[in-house]
């Protein structure tokens, strides 16, 4: 048995050697690293493996510990974020429990002092808006936080779809920096493609619409556009790096693509829902392409909107946990929950919106893992938290509160995950088999028939195309 294993040691070592020998003659390739600020410039292959040799690190890579929380690379820049990131999108809203401006500067002041240096946000922040509080609010709360501003990296993002183009990038930039009250963003998403992408948000489209797909392609912004538009930011000083939210692997491929024929930086980091109830990513060619291409991904809604905190009950003839209202047979009880909502499911707006995250395959699933959680003696939310944090995929989980005590509990969490130092404690294969068990619970429905409208059967649950 020793001679077997020193042969395959042997045939090991042979394979290393000529991988390491056949990059290192490889033709010049561009790849990336990082120059000053942060910015990105080309890099050839046989470089990238010297610097591999002297300790170059890719993406995810843990490269301190803050408080407890440890800090991960994104992209191929010298950006470090958080792992936990705090999330925006209610800030200043019409929600009845948005946090407002003092709530929102003292979780600033709370997470930046706990380690916590990433905020995530959006020209379009907050949702939802009114006229008294529009889009756009958000980015000027963060802008009036008095705190160490210069500890924060943040992210922000442009409008998507056929708001993307050139001009728009440049000049909506400019809006958020000023809302800001920054010099530079850190990063600069997209908020969902410029291109038309079924799925790429919340739908339940089942394929790509290929005629759709045709004509929008002569209206939307082409890659090249996006990726010489964000190329000319760097260049400014006005942005670190960039990235794209709600897209999938044909975008990012698309990204790095154009940036390399055009010799301008590559993307830093993609952007999308990720959860127990929604590892698409890591089965749709976005994990590998993150990982094959050194792009940094950012989770959000790793709670599921709410479902996977324990809050809401998952059956609906439960009697002492009641269902979201929306969801409630007992119209009296729903009646009850609606006045005194437990959280954003219990409201129509958000209730209908999130169906997705209580379809009864992603209810079926969740009870399955709450079960876990239970054996397991961790609180569901910190479950699926800590589940999010050991991925590897995941460079950083951008999770939204309404209280002081929700973001506590988030970032002990996050330094629960750090502690195991790579030990992980949560039950990885009974999570799988759960998974194998509900492979896509958003995107199941058992009732579709009875979900979707009659008087136009390619409409989905909440507007989105079903070819």
């Amino acid at each position: 048995s020793k001679q077997v294993g020193r042969r395959m040691a042997m045939i090991l070592l042979s394979s290393l050697c000529a991988f390491f020998a056949s990059a290192l003659s490889a033709p010049r390739r561009r790849t990336t690293t990082t120059t000053r600020r942060g910015h990105i410039v080309s890099l050839s292959l046989g470089a990238w493996w010297s610097k591999a040799a002297s300790g170059f690190s890719g993406t995810n890579d843990v490269t301190k510990t803050v408080s407890g929380i440890r800090r991960r690379r994104l992209g191929a820049s010298d950006i470090e974020v958080s792992e936990l990131g705090i999330g925006t999108q209610r800030w200043g809203s019409t929600d009845f429990n948005a946090p407002d401006e003092a709530l929102c500067h003292a979780m600033l002041s709370r997470a930046v002092d706990c380690g916590v240096n990433l905020v995530d946000t959006a020209e379009q922040y907050p949702i939802p808006s009114s006229t008294d509080r529009p889009e756009g609010l958000t980015e000027e709360i963060i802008g009036r936080w008095k705190g160490r501003r210069q500890d924060l990296v943040i992210a922000s993002k442009i409008t998507g779809g056929l708001n993307v183009n050139k001009k728009n990038i440049k000049l909506d930039c400019e809006g958020s920096l000023k809302r800001l009250k920054r010099d530079y963003l850190d990063v600069y998403l997209l908020h969902w493609p410029a291109r038309y992408t079924p799925q790429s948000n919340w739908g339940q489209s089942l394929e790509y619409a290929w005629t759709y797909g045709r004509r929008n392609k002569m209206v939307a912004s082409s890659f090249e556009d996006v990726v010489e538009a964000m190329g000319e930011l760097i260049e400014e000083g006005k942005i670190r790096g960039y990235g794209s939210c709600n897209d999938n692997a044909v975008g990012l491929m698309g990204l790095c693509a154009a940036a390399d024929a055009g010799g301008v930086p590559r993307p830093v980091a993609f952007q999308n829902d990720y959860s127990l109830l929604n590892r698409r990513i890591e089965e749709n060619g976005l994990s590998e392409a993150c990982c094959l291409e050194n792009v940094g991904f950012m989770a959000y809604n790793v709670l599921a909107g709410g479902m996977l905190t324990g809050k809401y009950g998952l059956d609906l003839k439960d009697l002492e946990s009641p269902p979201a209202a929306v969801d409630d047979p007992d119209e009296a009880r729903a009646a009850v929950s609606a006045r005194n909502p437990r959280g954003r499911m219990d409201t129509r707006g958000w209730g209908l919106t999130l169906g997705r995250y209580r379809t009864p395959a992603a209810r079926r699933a969740a009870k399955q893992y709450f079960a876990l959680a239970k054996k397991a003696k961790i609180d569901p939310a910190a479950f699926a938290l800590r589940f999010a944090a050991g991925r590897d995929a995941v460079t950083t989980s951008l999770v939204g509160h309404t209280s002081l005590a929700q973001l506590d509990a988030s970032i002990d969490a996050f330094r629960t995950a750090a502690a195991a130092r790579g030990n992980n404690p949560l039950p990885v294969w009974d999570i799988d088999k759960v998974h194998l068990q509900n492979r896509l619970p958003l995107f199941a429905l058992d009732d579709a028939g009875a979900q979707f409208l009659e008087e136009d059967p390619n409409i989905g649950l909440i507007g989105e195309r079903i070819p």
